[in-house]
């Protein structure tokens, strides 16, 4: 499990100096590797693997780049995986304070920057895929990427809870700006340069998906479909050429089979394993399908029933993150992806996260809105508006007029905010809400000049995807979710919703680039599989148990509950029509957490 902690402090003060002097010796004493020094700066890693997170060094005492670092516009392979940076590109990256890694590189990397002024900085790459989080102590500015091990090996004090932004997790689901559920302790949001010191200095964005989105490249569409499938392509085979084993979970749909296409064409460099979870439902078994993406490639696949019989009492002990974390998807999951990786002799399991958001499947008619916007009404806008319809599942007419309402209409970022929140009371919502550009992420707060179709898809994409497991860090297998690259993901911010729904088919563009190496039912596949049933069940085997956590715990005492809505919900029987079912499942999440930060204990620094 890969892991960094950075500390900046000012050399000249003689009480920060000691204490990184001894952080400095209790860090090495527990096995971390110091990766790099200099006079107010250190930066110590873990579990780091040449090939998956390495260690870049600008030459001269530039700084450090930790991660994984692919060249633009290069497809990595295994011979050239192992990047060398030249002297020329590192001085760039100093130079240009960080810009020219953003510019010029893409990847998983979280880079440390002295300064002329003798403050270090912190870069954490547009993708946000390794987390960055901040706190001070003592006179240092510390930067690190897992809570705990800070809790374990520096001692810091128990953290105090910020009620704010717990709410803000119920209401909104997650955090997305600065602020963490836990006083004290920060996010560096991705894309974002944070000089690492106590004085307060505003941070520098070098990257910002909104920017991006209001930037659009508005080829025609077979030009749109061959950047669309060379992007992903390179992005996916550069991904591969880092491990020599890897497990795909395959569910079936058409964005794991894009995956899987592109791994093995032309031929895989690593083995591949496919995964397939199924339970029983409608919606729930998805191994038809699996099992013609992986017998078309020619790839083993294996399937794995979902546990009949997880229990929520396996997911009450959480890492101790700087935000409650979620644990749908992982319900029985984690101990058999570990199994299969361990099998298999596999570290990593690629995942097809982020193919909804970023192919767009979606079913409304927002895109014509967004192609008025972008070209006005022009001789292609018909169809445009007859492609909303059948997307929209709507009349041509009906089409039109939202076309022309939602072009000229006002949108506000933080519209539908709590609107299905029913366990949390009116007034506490609605207090969450005046105080929602907090833990909103601030790129979001200003979209509102986006065409509609495209301020949705920023939204779902504008938040980083977890890189650790909060429920099982130490034992699961590395994840990467190759579709979430920079290059993929700028594409696709850039690329109009009209030309990603072309056709009036969620993931239209996606599904004519890449119809070669779909099996034709994939390829034309309008449903989608989904847990719903699975979760619905768990929550039943643990009614008492979530009777007891959400009627006794921390949130009902503090009155973010509504607790007689909760008695109510929890009363009966759950079915998968219940839209509550997965806020419940968030609550407990929440409350679980938050009985996790009642048990810190913390222990002073000493030498």
């Amino acid at each position: 499990m890969f892991r960094y902690i950075g500390f900046s402090w000012a050399p000249s003060c003689e009480v920060p100096t000691e204490l990184a002097s001894r952080l400095a010796d209790r860090l090495k004493a527990a096995g971390w590797r110091g990766a790099f020094s200099s006079a107010g700066l250190k930066v110590y890693v873990t579990g780091n693997r040449r090939g998956v997170n390495d260690s870049y060094l600008l030459p001269s005492g530039g700084g450090l780049v930790l991660g994984r670092l692919f060249r633009r516009h290069e497809t990595c392979t295994p011979h050239s995986c192992d990047i060398e940076l030249t002297d020329q590109e590192a001085d760039r990256i100093v130079r240009s304070d960080g810009q020219a890694l953003i510019d010029h590189f893409w990847g998983r990397w979280i880079a440390f920057l002295p300064s002329w002024t003798g403050e270090a900085r912190a870069l954490r790459d547009p993708t946000g895929t390794l987390p960055c989080y901040r706190l001070e102590l003592e006179g240092l500015s510390i930067a690190f990427s897992w809570l705990e091990d800070l809790i374990d090996l520096m001692g810091i004090a128990r953290p105090a809870i910020n009620w704010d932004a717990v709410a803000a997790v119920l209401v909104f689901g997650r955090l997305g700006g600065r602020e963490t559920a836990l006083d004290g302790v920060s996010q560096v949001l991705p894309g974002e340069l944070t000089v690492l010191s106590t004085r307060p200095t505003p941070p520098r964005p070098l990257w910002r998906a909104i920017d991006v989105a209001r930037r659009p490249v508005d080829p025609d569409l077979d030009l749109a479909a061959r950047m669309l499938r060379d992007v992903t392509t390179q992005c996916i085979r550069s991904w591969m050429a880092c491990y020599d084993n890897i497990v795909l979970r395959l569910s079936g749909g058409v964005d794991s089979a894009i995956l899987l296409g592109c791994l093995f064409s032309p031929a895989p460099t690593a083995s591949v394993l496919c995964l397939n979870y199924f339970s029983p439902g409608s919606d729930s078994d998805e191994r038809r399908y699996a099992r013609l993406a992986a017998t078309r490639v020619g790839c083993p696949l294996v399937e794995r029933q979902r546990d009949l019989g997880f229990h929520l009492g396996e997911v009450m002990n959480p890492a101790l993150t700087p935000a409650p974390g979620s644990y749908i998807g992982r319900m029985g999951s984690d101990r058999m992806d570990a199994e299969v990786a361990r099998a298999h002799e596999a570290s990593v399991i690629f995942t097809g996260a982020g193919g909804d958001q970023l192919f767009e499947e979606v079913r409304c008619t927002w895109t014509a809105a967004d192609y008025l916007q972008l070209r006005g009404v022009d001789r292609g806008f018909p169809a445009a508006v007859l492609d909303a319809a059948r997307l929209g599942e709507v009349s041509f007419w009906k089409s039109l007029r939202l076309a022309f309402r939602d072009r000229f209409a006002t949108h506000d970022p933080m519209a539908g905010a709590g609107q299905y929140v029913t366990l949390v009371p009116r007034s506490v919502i609605e207090a969450t809400l005046e105080r929602a550009q907090r833990f909103i992420h601030p790129g979001l707060l200003e979209a509102f000049d986006l065409p509609i179709g495209k301020l949705a898809q920023l939204r779902a994409l504008i938040s980083p995807f977890d890189y650790y497991n909060p429920f099982a860090a130490t034992t699961s297998p590395e994840l990467v979710h190759p579709f979430m690259s920079q290059p993929l993901l700028e594409l696709s911010l850039a690329l109009p919703t009209y030309l990603l729904t072309c056709g009036g088919r969620g993931r239209g563009l996606a599904r004519e680039s890449f119809a070669d190496r779909l099996p034709p039912e994939i390829a034309v596949r309008r449903s989608k599989g989904g847990t719903e049933e699975h979760v619905t069940s768990v929550l039943q085997r643990s009614l008492p148990l979530a009777r007891h956590l959400l009627l006794d715990g921390e949130l009902a005492r503090r009155a973010l509950l509504d607790r007689p809505r909760v008695e109510a919900t929890l009363a009966g029987r759950p079915s998968t029509s219940d839209a509550y079912v997965t806020e419940v499942h968030t609550c407990i999440a929440v409350e679980t957490w938050l009985q996790r930060v009642a048990n810190v204990r913390s222990r002073p620094v000493t030498g």
